[in-house]
């Protein structure tokens, strides 16, 4: 693929939990070329894994996504995202608990805005309790260590809450 041909892909930036198991879930669709894990939307500058966990940096774990939308939509990424998330718990996800770890579409294309709102209101449908998956413009991100990134590759018996089947 031709330099020009990347810059061109669709981005999303997605927080469904530990980031480790979304970033492997995305990877491993047909059309997702590349995924990084990371920080989005806090208040400070660079901020560790560390400084992110102890919850008053207002960051959450997300997996920055760059995909091909001649290969897989929008609509689609959205619907596999809702499908490995609890939708309804707020600064949770299975295990995982803490504002790092809240559920959230984080957005880069304006144009965007308008299937995610259309989906939230899709998936609300199938729920009793309020969605609360948070969706705003992505404001801030800064790439998670390199020890996350691929992490679930690396470490194949890592925890993940995410059923890969």
């Amino acid at each position: 693929m031709l330099l020009k041909d990347v810059l061109n892909m669709k981005k999303i930036v997605l927080g469904g939990g530990c980031f480790w198991g979304v970033e492997k879930y995305f990877a491993m669709i047909p059309g997702v070329l590349e995924t990084e894990v990371g920080y989005a939307n806090g208040k400070t500058e660079n901020p560790t894994y560390e400084e992110v966990c102890k919850n008053d940096t207002d960051f959450v774990e997300v997996c920055y996504i760059t995909y091909d939308e001649k290969i897989v939509s929008l609509d689609t990424l959205l619907d596999k995202f809702w499908n490995i998330i609890d939708p309804t718990t707020l600064n949770k996800q299975a295990g995982d608990i803490g504002t790092q770890y809240r559920s959230g579409i984080y957005y880069i294309d304006e144009s965007d805005l308008d299937m995610i709102n259309k989906s939230k209101m899709k998936v609300q449908e199938q729920y009793e309790n309020p969605v609360v998956t948070e969706v705003r413009p992505l404001e801030k991100y800064y790439s998670a260590e390199e020890y996350h990134q691929d992490y679930l590759e690396k470490n194949p018996t890592g925890y993940c809450h995410i059923k890969f089947n």
